[in-house]
């Protein structure tokens, strides 16, 4: 049984060995990057965004990179976070590895930290095939224990977010037909579960979330007929350092 976490205000939700410092030399072919370490070694390491990633594709700005030398990979070098310009002034790192932040949710959960949203979670499910003829696949689907009230199964949907205008988190930062489709299907499963979307927001500057409309119109409308229909957004904020990343709480949710 998933408890609510015993330590709060920070606290690390995951944590590795100290990631390599560099600098950011190119980006291209969508999935490999170029990166200066600080011992003057070039590099070049996978890319796990292939989108436009505004805000934090900084040629020049300083990245950090994991290095995980591995016969089942091609390239040892994975790119994890890069420094940005902070709504708070200064500088502060942001998460640029799209394949954690469904693995940050699922830890947040397990530790306790969204059991005010939640509840006690009997079991997370990964990668769970739902929506029209079963071709969708959900990031997480929460079992709740059969104790808690409403125990519906709770399909919740993780976007990473990393593309920010001051303080206020945007998502998404290109058309996404993907994401859309993500939002229709998640209605479509309120008349028998809940349905969560997750913005996980990768820098710990953001104060608040609200939906890209710049950069897609139609997803911002969708996003607020969602609302509407039932589905809850609970976005997260997580610090990125070198060696951990914490928990940094809940943000609103500015809709209008």
């Amino acid at each position: 049984m998933i408890e609510r976490a015993l330590i709060e205000g920070g606290p690390p939700v995951i944590k590795f060995p100290p990631l390599k410092e560099g600098v950011l030399l190119k980006r291209y072919k969508r999935f490999l990057a170029d990166i200066e370490l600080d011992s003057g070694e070039i590099v070049t390491a996978h890319c796990a965004n292939t989108g436009p990633m505004t805000g934090v594709l900084n040629v020049g700005g300083r990245v950090r990179v994991s290095h995980i030398p591995s016969p089942k990979r091609k390239l040892p070098w994975s790119w994890e976070q890069a420094e940005v310009e902070s709504a708070n002034g200064g500088k502060c790192w942001a998460g640029i590895n799209t394949s954690l932040p469904n693995k940050l949710i699922a830890l947040a959960i397990e530790q306790g930290h969204l059991y005010e949203h939640f509840g006690s979670i009997s079991e997370i499910r990964r990668e769970v095939r739902y929506g029209k003829d079963l071709r969708s696949r959900i990031d997480l689907l929460l079992i709740p224990e059969i104790s808690d009230k409403p125990s519906k199964e709770i399909y919740l949907e993780v976007k990473n977010t990393t593309w920010a205008e001051g303080s206020l988190g945007l998502f998404p930062d290109t058309v996404t037909t993907r994401g859309q489709k993500h939002l229709e299907e998640l209605i479509g499963v309120l008349q028998f579960s809940r349905a969560v979307l997750v913005p996980c927001l990768s820098r710990s500057d953001v104060k608040a979330f609200a939906p890209g409309d710049s950069a897609d119109k139609r997803y911002g409308e969708l996003f607020r007929k969602a609302i509407q229909m039932g589905v809850e957004v609970i976005p997260c904020c997580f610090a990125y350092q070198i060696d951990q990343i914490t928990w940094e709480g809940t943000r609103p949710v500015i809709a209008g």
